[in-house]
């Protein structure tokens, strides 16, 4: 037996921990006489006495097998990240109801879930800008994801708002760029400097189509496995996190192929 151990564990970490998981099914059950795969509790003891040593001696094994299961497991997640963005692209792409900035009849798609009081969205926003208005022919997608806390739902909502009265992309790079806090006053300043109607903006953040969207984006997040902005889904790809203007490009790019 021992010399069996030995020859499984120069296989390397993945077998290691698969021993270890194992002996760890097999512990609780050393009181009987027999244990899953015939061993007995004399030979569980010896197995554990060899794994322990070796595992002493050799402190790497552990941590490779570690972050092997750690790699396992972030692409099993992204798997089922992409597959469930393949299976709500209808809810991404064609919600009439989420505003679009760029091309309406673009080639790629391109969706953002975004928060007002977001750190990394703001860091992005002029790259994306940028990106859309030389490449000409994307559609971008914002699906409004507050997440900050009240101050972020009122801005989302007063950007919702403003998409009723046909000044979303205004409104929203306004707020992007937007220093200090997002309080009312705030907002109905900029409301004001682009000509909104401030008592019909008001009156719509209050409505319940737009509480239902913003709800509805939150769940469309949680089916995807999305819990922090941005994240972004470029064609059928989701990326979380900021990305740069390159990274972008090789994106839509990478889009585009796909599409045909």
């Amino acid at each position: 037996m021992p010399g069996l151990i030995k020859r499984t564990l120069r296989l390397g970490p993945r077998a290691v921990a698969i021993i270890v998981l194992l002996l760890a099914a097999a512990m609780p059950l050393r009181a009987q006489q027999s244990l899953p795969g015939g061993f007995t509790p004399e030979q569980v003891q010896g197995m554990e006495h060899i794994i322990r040593q070796y595992l002493r001696e050799n402190p790497d094994v552990v941590i490779e097998a570690i972050r092997s299961y750690q790699r396992g497991q972030q692409m099993a997640e992204e798997e089922r990240s992409q597959q469930a963005v393949k299976a709500h692209l209808a809810a991404l792409k064609d919600d009439t109801d989420s505003p679009t900035i760029g091309n309406p009849d673009g080639d790629v798609v391109i969706v953002e879930f975004m928060d007002y009081r977001c750190g990394y969205c703001r860091r992005v926003v002029e790259d994306l800008k940028k990106t859309v208005e030389e490449d000409g022919n994307i559609r971008l997608v914002m699906k409004e994801f507050p997440i900050l806390g009240p101050a972020s739902v009122q801005a989302a909502k007063a950007a919702l708002a403003a998409h009723k009265q046909g000044k979303y992309e205004a409104y929203h790079f306004a707020l992007m760029t937007l220093p200090g806090d997002m309080s009312d006053p705030h907002l109905m300043k900029v409301a004001r400097d682009l000509g909104l109607d401030t008592a019909l903006l008001k009156r719509d953040m209050e409505s319940e189509e737009i509480e239902a969207l913003i709800q509805r984006n939150h769940g469309l997040a949680q089916r995807l496995g999305i819990n922090g902005t941005p994240a972004f889904v470029f064609g059928e790809t989701l990326v979380r996190g900021a990305v740069d203007a390159e990274t972008m490009r090789l994106l839509i790019a990478e889009a585009r192929e796909k599409a045909g």
